[in-house]
């Protein structure tokens, strides 16, 4: 088995490691991370600071990153192509994925999510703990849906952008890229690039 190296050991790269050690596919887990007051984290090693990538190629097969900036998680996942690692997808043995869905290499999939029939997930994508992807849709890389999400069918997420937790999106509707969906917002039609909608139904805040 091989071994697998996670960028980022801050709350969401806690969660990542547990999905990690769950689906039981790496003999040896390690974490990079650049603060200095820490040597483990859940008992994983930290093996060195994110700059250490490029010498650690040799040692690590597989890279995974956990940094919960939806525009750094895309930049490091591109290092780690630049560096010829294997990416993985990372599932939560508890989360319901569709066999018809397509999901991005670097992506996570956290407990209690749904990932329904010919919906796309992009790159680098956080389907957080029990949010909902419903089928049709399409999430572009760097998305994030946050803990109790929920996106009805055919909904179409732009790139970085981030649907805060217990937000809710009906169907058929277009977001554009690098917005904020408010934490509880009630989308019920399309969202511009650039902007932050809150409220129920939500609207752009300025």
């Amino acid at each position: 088995m091989a071994k697998l190296l996670i960028l980022g050991a801050g709350g969401h790269g806690k969660v990542v490691s547990e999905i990690a050690r769950l689906m039981k596919q790496w003999e040896e887990i390690a974490f990079l991370d650049d603060r200095e007051d820490i040597s483990e984290v859940l008992g994983i090693p930290i093996a060195g600071k994110l700059a250490d990538l490029p010498a650690l190629r040799s040692e690590y097969e597989y890279a995974f990153v956990a940094i919960g900036s939806n525009t750094a998680r895309l930049k490091w996942t591109e290092k780690l192509n630049q560096h010829a690692f294997k990416i993985p997808i990372l599932m939560h043995p508890s989360s319901t994925v569709s066999g018809k869905s397509t999901i991005g290499e670097g992506t996570v999939i956290m407990a209690g999510a749904v990932i329904n029939t010919d919906a796309t997930v992009g790159r680098s994508c956080i389907i957080n703990t029990a949010s909902t992807i419903d089928h049709d849709c399409i999430l572009q890389d760097g998305v994030h849906t946050s803990p109790g999400a929920h996106l009805g069918g055919t909904v179409k997420v732009g790139e970085r952008t981030w649907v805060c937790i217990g937000a809710t999106i009906i169907n058929n509707i277009n977001i554009g890229c690098d917005s904020v969906i408010a934490a509880g917002a009630v989308v019920t039609k399309d969202v511009p690039s650039n902007v932050l909608v809150a409220g129920v139904p939500a609207f752009i805040k300025d």
